[in-house]
């Protein structure tokens, strides 16, 4: 028997009212677009604007590069700690910028400051190109020292010990990341900054002739100020083709294209992160053959499709676990950072699917746009809260989520409420080692995520699942903004 309109209005409506935040159950994705660059805001280091919305942050690291003669103030605190590590800071920098680029016309009100959080490490990542020549800063402040101590960034007094890679001591790997970064950054701004943009793209040239020029590592470089923290464990290979990839995009020059044919890097992967670049330069520079019927780049759509037929369930050749609550798990340390930068590769891959209306196979697996977003929606859900402990992983999304989050910042007083400094120790009886909630909601964080078997202890002395992370959050607002699909 069919329902009669008025019960059907009346079913709907209880629906919707019954789920505050959501449409007929799904997740609330503007809110948490919103949240996930908000949350840059409290990993600021330098002068804060007027328009600082987290407040209980304050200005920090003003004095940055002094110990190097130069002006490195700015930036980002890579995590939980007052570190600027500049391999992942680019990182996060290019993923900020490839989300702007492939889905700002769905971020709405969030373009600005989408924009804002780029050019705040874009200023920064300026500075370190372009101080010294022949010099590329890739780092402020002593990790070691640091980790030793839990202090609020506004106190710190540990060594801000300034890091470079040159010449006789090269970083082909941070280097190109840093080109990539300034690359995709000058493709954002180049209608509403062409100044700043041109500045980024000569910048980003001139970087990325340096990583050429001169190999090597820089964890080989910098030692223990590299390693364990941000070790280049997959070599630099993959951040020339990563920074080559970004400039050829960025400029369109076949010099770039001509050094990617060069470089022979065909390495099979099923990882995408701060350190593993590969599948992202794949899916990147396959948008030419399937959105610009460009069939000289098929070669990378088939890497492309080799990665995703390694990370989609049921296929033959996956090698990729799912926990029973369906979320990808790829290593038990601070796992969301892997499941966000490959859903972002599975959303943009499936929307230049889209646009070539184009399929493939993993063996007998078929595989269509839809699959690709299917499992990227899933993975976005699991993370706002679609999981078995019914929790979001983003601070202050929802109700129920993490509220002993490892942050130094956010766990102790701040500076309004506490002028007086803790010292380097002093915080951690009280606002370490304590079972109470954080004192400050760094909203929009993501954490590092559950375990293999979907479970969360939120535990602030459990940094592998309780810390958040700048490349975390960067790699989800393109998601975020490409389900939000505000027009």
């Amino acid at each position: 028997m069919a329902s009669s309109p008025i019960i059907l209005i009346i079913i709907f409506s209880f629906t919707f009212l019954s789920n505050p935040g959501t449409v007929l159950g799904n997740q609330n994705y503007r809110d948490a677009l919103a949240k996930s660059i908000l949350f840059f805001q409290g990993q600021r280091s330098g002068r804060l604007p007027p328009s600082q919305q987290l407040t209980w942050r304050a200005n920090s690291g003003l004095l940055d590069g002094q110990l190097a003669g130069v002006d490195l103030s700015g930036g980002y605190y890579d995590a939980g700690d007052n570190v600027k590590f500049n391999f992942p800071m680019a990182f996060t920098t290019t993923m900020l910028s490839w989300g702007y680029i492939e889905y700002g016309k769905k971020m709405g009100p969030q373009l600005g400051s989408s924009r804002e959080a780029i050019r705040w490490a874009t200023d920064y990542l300026l500075k370190c190109a372009r101080a010294t020549p022949g010099k590329l800063y890739v780092g402020v402040g002593d990790p070691n020292a640091d980790h030793k101590c839990w202090e609020r960034p506004e106190d710190m007094d540990t060594p801000r010990s300034v890091y470079s890679v040159s010449a006789s001591n090269p970083g082909s790997d941070v280097a190109g990341e840093t080109a990539a970064a300034l690359a995709a950054a000058s493709i954002v701004f180049r209608k509403v900054d062409p100044t700043y943009s041109k500045l980024l793209l000569r910048t980003a040239k001139s970087v990325m002739q340096f990583a050429i020029q001169y190999r090597g590592s820089y964890s080989d470089s910098l030692g223990s100020a590299a390693c364990p923290f941000y070790c280049s464990y997959s070599g630099y290979t993959d951040e020339l083709l990563w920074g080559a990839a970004w400039l050829f995009r960025a400029t369109n020059d076949v010099y770039y294209l001509n050094f990617i044919r060069s470089l022979g890097a065909n390495d099979a992967t099923d990882i995408f992160s701060w350190d593993n670049k590969y599948a992202g330069a794949r899916v990147l520079l396959a948008r030419r053959s399937l959105v610009d019927k460009d069939q000289t780049f098929e070669s990378f759509g088939q890497q492309a499709e080799d990665f995703m037929c390694r990370i989609v369930p049921n296929s033959p050749s996956s090698t990729t676990q799912y926990t029973a609550g369906g979320l990808m798990f790829k290593l038990s340390a601070s796992n969301l950072e892997y499941v966000t930068s490959i859903t972002f590769l599975l959303t943009t891959y499936s929307k230049y699917m889209a646009t070539a209306k184009h399929t493939f196979n993993c063996g007998n697996l078929l595989v269509t746009s839809k699959t690709l977003r299917s499992l990227a929606k899933r993975q976005v859900d699991y993370i706002l809260g679609d999981n078995p402990m019914k929790m979001s992983y983003m601070v202050g999304y929802g109700t129920n989520y993490p509220r002993r989050i490892h942050h130094r910042g956010s766990s102790l007083p701040s500076v309004q409420d506490h002028p007086q400094s803790f010292g380097c120790e002093a915080g951690f009886q009280p606002f370490y080692y304590t079972p109470n909630s954080n004192q400050n909601i760094l909203t929009g964080a993501i954490v590092g995520g559950p375990n293999q078997n979907d479970f969360f202890p939120d535990e602030r002395t459990d940094y592998s699942h309780s810390e958040p992370a700048t490349y975390i959050n960067a790699a989800i607002v393109g998601p975020l903004a490409y389900f939000a699909g505000i027009n």
